[in-house]
């Protein structure tokens, strides 16, 4: 398999770092791509990966490439490639916000397979929850998106239209965690204890939240039932968040995520 990640920031980094170390897959190359390719001088050292600041290369030297440039520069990016790509080798895995496969086709050609992915930076450490959907040639190659994010966390085909959602609730959604994270954080430093064990405690907690919901299948609300007694700490916890506005304020910031995103789609 030979995978090319164009535009290696933040999120192409946390892929790069996924498909290293989590997959099980034989990586026969990987090529990262950055104008700028100082920084990614520690990664010259692993086997099988190529470091070039030259997209062209990249997609002549690989046979899935992986777009992870920023919305404002994808039409460059694929105007620049679209002369190299070939329908019968090459699979495009866009990881862009906002834009969809119909625009990415408009560029370079509906006979390409398109694949919309939405992961999230968690895929670093191999528990992304991933997103895809697909044109209709990408429908053949969407079994080898589902394993190649898979093997990096989980996967859920989705509709595309609902692929603008889905970036909110996993993508920006992992920010909110690490938000609600950081203000547990915060309280148990308040209460008593020192900033690592304040930490540790939080991170875990949300950790065992995830896994008894996964796991169990049970709706959040039966979990709560069983650490809530009547007169109980637990609920008035609870009733004093939500009086203070939790579940709003967690909902309407999803909501102006979406808004912000449907504002990023009129941008090209």
């Amino acid at each position: 398999m030979k995978i090319a990640l164009i535009g290696v920031g933040n999120l192409g980094l946390s892929i790069a770092q996924g498909l290293v170390d989590q997959t099980n897959f034989d990586i026969e190359q990987l090529v990262l791509t950055k104008r700028n390719v100082s920084n990614l001088d520690g990664w010259k050292k692993h086997p099988h990966v190529l470091v070039t600041p030259s997209n062209i290369d990249a997609v002549r030297a690989s046979d899935i490439i992986i777009l992870c440039v920023q919305p404002s520069q994808i039409n460059t990016i694929l105007n620049e490639i679209k002369d190299e790509l070939d329908e019968k080798r090459h699979v495009l895995i866009s990881t862009i916000t906002g834009r969809k496969i119909s625009e990415i086709a408009e560029i370079v050609g509906n006979k390409v397979a398109i694949i919309r992915s939405m992961p999230n930076t968690a895929i670093s450490v191999g528990e992304s929850m991933t997103c895809l959907s697909t044109n209709g040639t990408g429908k053949a190659k969407i079994g080898l998106a589902e394993e190649i994010f898979n093997a990096m966390g989980e996967t859920l085909v989705i509709d595309e239209n609902k692929m603008q959602a889905a970036t909110v609730v996993c993508a920006s959604g992992i920010a909110f965690w690490m938000r609600l994270i950081r203000a547990t954080t915060q309280g148990a430093i308040q209460l008593g204890f020192d900033a690592p064990e304040a930490k540790h405690m939080a991170t875990q907690a949300c950790m065992g939240a995830a896994t008894l919901l996964l796991e169990s299948g049970n709706h959040p609300e039966e979990e709560i039932d069983k650490v809530t007694t009547p007169q109980g700490c637990t609920i008035s916890g609870l009733n004093e968040m939500e009086h203070e506005g939790l579940s709003s304020a967690l909902i309407k910031g999803l909501m102006k995520s979406y808004e912000k995103i449907s504002q990023i789609m009129t941008e090209k």
